[in-house]
């Protein structure tokens, strides 16, 4: 295995500009995410605030505990109990089989990045995962893509979810689960890995009540001997811890809105986009009724659905955060305050769409009288296997080419060099001795009568037609003669730029377990990265 930085095209000028250190946008966060001082700097500021770290230890160790977690993750959990202990923390969905390969990406960075400041600190740091178990959008991880034919096909699990209820509270279908994963196993080619990989899965599902269940136990599969601790964010344990925050978050309601409101419009006229809705009236929670998560909003001095499905006083709302606080949730204004008032967190690792909503929440921060943690872009990779690297070479394509722009442009040339003459060049000369050969006749009937003027004309069009016809069925005769190239620039694009896109947000592991087992992730984590660079090749 070998690593290569490359640069990534067309991104995104917040994620440009936050990576290059410019001012525009730093001032928008407290860290600078590439300064080697911030983390020392964190460090200490940490040591001011206090944490309610023994019931936090109580809470991930019974979680944990419930998904077969290695002692190196129990260990880990008991040194959070250090006063002067750490983490890195970061968090997603709970995708079916882990969901796209950025996920496994953003906890290979959450590791990686806890052993490195480790060193450095000389103090514990913890690689926590927060599983976003509140969120309800069940289309957002109910599937995987899988290759097929030259693209990515969606494989949408048989089960389905009406309500809108928390995915950490849905119920499994271990059934229905086990034939979506049959179906998804069936797209790939067997090696030596297939059989236990498939009767891995299978054996998860036997052992999962939830999708957060199966999510949690196949990432420390993945990740067993790491020391990464994983918590869901909706478990009613942590709603108990979260009730203090809740009453505080309620209670700043106004100025936690309407910082994030006036934030907002500051990016805007300084050039930046954030895919972040906010008006100064939202609560930016949501409360469950009825088994639906409702959002809610602020109207005078009461909370109310968005919808109008429920109202509640600011006295009722400070009941609840007390007394039933599991019925409570954030949002993505509020997960991250929450993250941050619960865990001592050194840094934050996040994708290019976290960290530019992260740009927004300086003045939620400033609300909840805490500092913004340093924000970094986890790390990205593209996985280049052996057979994908010797079609580069073979067709002269550079990886890093490929990734950005995909290869349908070289497919095309190459196909177009292939024919001598080009079918097309050959057809459009035709067309064009037919026309003038034709002219006299079209003259002749022109002069005779309109109507055959007209006739002679739909006679060269009909003629063109044919030759057209002709073109088609050449051009169909001569790519099945070189359908066998044709399928191996497929292969590329679709491996390295799948739908015009990164591969990391498009693929699922289970194709790159299959093939090489889970000894290549422990191979990544051995590497060497720098936070600084948009996107790394990796070489399987």
């Amino acid at each position: 295995m070998w690593i290569d930085p490359i640069k990534l095209q067309n991104q995104n000028k917040l994620i440009h500009d936050y990576q290059t250190n410019q001012k525009d946008i730093l001032d928008f966060f407290d860290y600078a995410p590439h300064n080697a001082e911030s983390f020392s700097q964190r460090l200490a500021e940490l040591k001011t605030r206090s944490f309610k770290r023994e019931g936090l230890v109580q809470v991930l160790m019974e979680m944990n505990k419930e998904w077969d977690a290695s002692e190196a993750t129990l260990a880990n959990i008991k040194r959070l109990k250090d006063e002067n202990s750490v983490v890195v923390i970061g968090g997603q969905q709970a995708g079916l089989l882990t969901g796209p390969l950025y996920t496994i990406h953003k906890v290979i960075s959450i590791i990686h990045l806890a052993r490195v400041q480790e060193k450095k600190l000389h103090v514990p740091v913890i690689p926590v995962f927060w599983i976003a178990g509140e969120d309800h959008d069940f289309a957002e991880i109910n599937h995987v893509m899988m290759p097929l034919q030259g693209r990515m096909k969606k494989y949408r699990t048989l089960q389905r979810a009406d309500q809108k209820r928390a995915v950490s509270q849905l119920h499994l279908d271990k059934e229905k689960t086990k034939q979506w994963v049959q179906m998804v196993f069936g797209t790939l080619t067997e090696t030596e890995h297939t059989a236990e990989l498939y009767s891995l899965c299978n054996q998860i599902i036997d052992q999962s009540e939830t999708f957060v269940d199966f999510f949690a136990k196949l990432i420390f599969y993945l990740f067993e001997q790491e020391g990464l601790v994983l918590m869901d964010s909706n478990d009613s344990r942590v709603r108990k811890l979260e009730s203090d925050y809740f009453l505080q978050m309620i209670k700043e309601q106004p100025n936690i809105s309407g910082g994030v409101y006036q934030t907002l419009r500051q990016l805007q006229q300084r050039g930046y986009s954030v895919s972040v809705d906010a008006e100064e009236n939202d609560g930016h929670l949501f409360i469950q009724l009825n088994g639906e998560r409702i959002l809610l909003i602020r109207n005078g001095s009461d909370w109310v659905g968005k919808q109008g499905e429920c109202r509640y006083s600011q006295e009722e709302m400070l009941e609840i955060a007390r007394n039933t606080p599991e019925l409570l949730s954030n949002n993505v204004v509020t997960r991250p305050l929450m993250q941050e008032l619960l865990f001592p967190s050194l840094a934050f690792l996040g994708g290019p769409g976290e960290v530019a909503y992260w740009s927004v929440l300086q003045n939620a921060f400033y609300t909840m009288d805490m500092k913004m943690p340093p924000v970094l872009t986890r790390l990205s990779f593209t996985l280049v296997d052996h057979k994908i690297r010797k079609l580069l070479d073979k067709h002269l394509v550079s990886a890093g080419d490929a990734v950005n722009n995909g290869v349908l442009h070289e497919k095309t040339n190459w196909l177009a060099s292939q024919a001598s003459p080009p079918i097309e060049q050959v057809v459009d000369q035709v067309k064009l001795a037919f026309e003038r050969n034709h002219a006299p006749l079209r003259q002749i009937a022109k002069d005779m009568r309109a109507d055959l003027g007209e006739l002679a004309e739909k006679n060269l069009f009909h003629l063109f037609r044919e030759l057209e016809f002709m073109e088609d069925r050449l051009t169909q005769a001569f790519e099945e003669k070189h359908q066998h190239v044709l399928e191996e620039f497929d292969s590329v694009n679709v491996a390295l730029h799948p739908e015009d896109g990164l591969q990391e947000r498009m693929w699922n592991v289970i194709p790159y377990l299959n093939l090489f087992g889970k000894s290549f992730i422990q191979e990544i984590l051995q590497q060497d990265f720098d936070y600084k660079q948009d996107h790394y090749l990796i070489y399987l």
